[in-house]
């Protein structure tokens, strides 16, 4: 069978063509899912090496093909590893019901008024937090890792954790269904190689859980006293009050992106640890 003959329209049949939109759909959100992250230049890396694999196969290198052959399997698992990133959130995607949230409110949604009065006044007194707010995947993991608290959400008490010399105010907040459920928490630092080498640690952890969960992450820079909020391993950074409730406000009506213009993690300014 020749191109000419592959693609007549008078051969395509139903099942053909529900097989070219599931695979177009596939491939589409595939590239979504890596688009801005390190995993595009491991994709290419991966191309290339598949490009050339049948480069000796159009050649006939016996000896490459022998070599590429019996280091596949390895291949493999080595491809698991470097995209389990990628992987989970991809996973945890699938396991999202939109029906199921399109009738279900999430109570931070009505609550996030409070975490903006603490992150003003932690900017005014130029204390560092960090303050991560789960949505649809759950943050188990993370809150066994720091100390149980489980308390109504308030302004008051989350000023109170992150003061300096406060027993919990090392490591992270994690607000769940509108209550304070741990803090002292220690979250993943990102991986990412673009990411400016004078953000702090504090900073690249709001970007790291980001980039395997669906959570919010609300900072304040001790250094500088600026807010930021990182979504999707994206950070929006230099917030004021009234554009972090807008940004918030946003991103719990379903309407705001991962951020607003150029990724502002890569911006060189010194957002503090």
């Amino acid at each position: 069978m020749n191109l000419i003959e592959l693609f007549r329209l008078d051969r395509l049949t139903w099942s053909s063509a529900v097989d070219i939109l599931i695979v177009s759909i596939l491939i589409y959100h595939i590239l979504l899912l890596i688009r801005g992250t390190r995993a595009v230049q491991m994709a290419l890396g991966v191309g290339f090496l598949v490009l050339f694999y049948y480069v000796t196969l159009w050649f006939n290198l016996e000896t490459v093909q022998w070599i590429m052959t019996t280091i596949l399997p390895f291949f493999v698992v080595g491809i698991i590893v470097l995209f389990a990133a990628e992987i989970r959130r991809a996973l945890a995607n699938i396991g999202k019901n939109p029906l199921l949230r399109r009738f279900s409110r999430n109570p931070i949604a009505e609550t996030y008024e409070e975490i903006v009065s603490a992150a003003m006044r932690l900017s005014t007194q130029r204390v560092g937090a960090l303050i991560v707010i789960e949505r649809e995947m759950g943050l188990k993991n993370y809150t066994e890792s720091g100390v149980a608290v489980d308390a109504a959400l308030s302004s008051d008490l989350l000023v109170s954790l992150f003061l300096p010399g406060a027993p919990l105010h090392d490591g992270a907040v994690i607000v769940q269904k509108g209550r304070i459920t741990a803090a002292a928490c220690f979250l993943p630092l990102t991986l990412d190689p673009r990411l400016s080498k004078e953000l702090g640690t504090r900073h690249r952890a709001a970007i790291g859980v980001t980039e395997e969960s669906d959570a919010v992450v609300v900072v304040v820079s001790e250094e500088t006293g600026t807010i930021s909020t990182a979504v999707g391993g994206d950070i929006q950074r230099n917030l004021d009050g009234p554009s972090l409730r807008r940004h918030l406000a946003d991103i719990f009506a379903g309407t705001a992106t991962a951020s607003s213009g150029p990724p502002s993690h890569l911006s060189p300014v010194a957002e503090g640890k």
